[in-house]
């Protein structure tokens, strides 16, 4: 599914000392399975997600994704690639203030029908939100809650691959485990990246990435 090669990207390129996030990563992913990618703070790690994603272009490099080059298409293509086969975990949920936990999960929907309205209640039931939780806005739910609430939206659109930067960060432990379990489940069919510092979570990963200072150290199976 991604195939990259010699992917760099390197920030303050007008000053003398530039700061590479990433320096020549070639590495493939296939089109299913939970993938971690795991690293202190500053190894890249982030960086190589919004890259493979279209978040951020690279300074140098190829990221191919099924035949298609990424750092070179249009940014419409880019859009409708984000919205249709992509979805999106981030460290802050960045859900919509005035909506409430389900209708945050339906504006990211490419259709409101019956169905995609009753998978957003199953994913939200799913990831442990009640009833009267689903129907509240951000500021009354706690942030875990927040948090799982935008894990629903990430995958309302059923997306080819779904990104997720520290997923589990604002969680309790018995929240973090579950969320993994629904995305180990979802990355049977689908391929699932998990970007995070906490190697505790990625028990049942099919493949773990260690990064270093923008750097692949290891790149290899399961703990």
């Amino acid at each position: 599914m991604f195939d990259i090669k010699n992917l760099s990207m390197i920030y303050d390129m007008d000053t003398d000392e530039k700061m590479y996030a990433l320096k020549g990563l070639d590495v493939k992913f296939p089109d299913r399975g939970l993938i971690g990618i795991i690293g202190p703070s500053g190894s890249g790690k982030s960086t190589l997600m919004y890259c493979l994603s279209t978040l951020k272009k690279p300074t140098d490099g190829s990221v191919v994704y099924n035949g298609t080059e990424l750092t070179t298409i249009t940014d419409v293509k880019r859009e409708q690639l984000r919205r249709r086969e992509f979805g999106f975990v981030f460290q802050k949920h960045y859900l919509v203030p005035y909506m409430s936990a389900f209708d945050n999960v339906m504006v990211a929907a490419v259709t409101n029908d019956a169905a995609t309205r009753e998978k957003a209640k199953y994913y939200l039931e799913q990831l442990g939100l009640r009833d009267r939780e689903i129907g509240k806005r951000p500021t009354k739910l706690s942030g875990g809650q927040c948090q799982r609430a935008s894990i629903a939206r990430a995958m309302i659109n059923d997306p080819k691959v779904v990104f997720a930067d520290e997923p589990t960060a604002s969680l309790d432990h018995q929240n973090a485990f579950n969320v993994m379990r629904i995305l180990k489940e979802y990355s049977a069919t689908r391929l699932v990246l998990v970007v995070t510092h906490d190697r505790s979570i990625l028990g049942e990963a099919d493949r773990i990435i260690e990064m270093w200072d923008g750097e692949i150290s290891r790149d290899g199976g399961a703990l």
